[in-house]
């Protein structure tokens, strides 16, 4: 019986494990997945989402609210489009420049 226990523990530790990977493996985020990925309760996801202040995907044949991971990692981070435009020619000027 404290054999079953613990291979039970074991188990379900494995399966977290397994659910935390694929979850960072995701590009694509609901509403839900988002309130557990930036810790933001699902209210103040909607408040955002109504006031326009998160970056959003825009499929307007979808209901459905989705986020793309790398938008709002930038968008945590306080880094505009604009900025992550620059830093991306920068870095590909750079890149240009060592090849040379």
């Amino acid at each position: 019986m404290e054999n079953q226990t613990f291979l039970s523990k074991q188990v379900l530790s494995e399966l977290k494990q397994i659910k935390s990977l694929l979850f960072e493996n995701k590009t694509v985020l609901n509403v839900e997945e988002l309130a557990q990925y930036t810790g933001l309760s699902k209210s103040k996801i909607y408040k955002l989402l109504s006031k326009k202040l998160i970056p959003t995907g825009s499929n307007t044949n979808i209901r459905q609210k989705f986020f793309y991971k790398k938008d709002i990692d930038r968008w945590l981070m306080g880094i505009s489009e604009e900025d992550f435009e620059a830093e991306e020619t920068f870095n590909q000027l750079l890149s240009r420049n060592r090849k040379s």
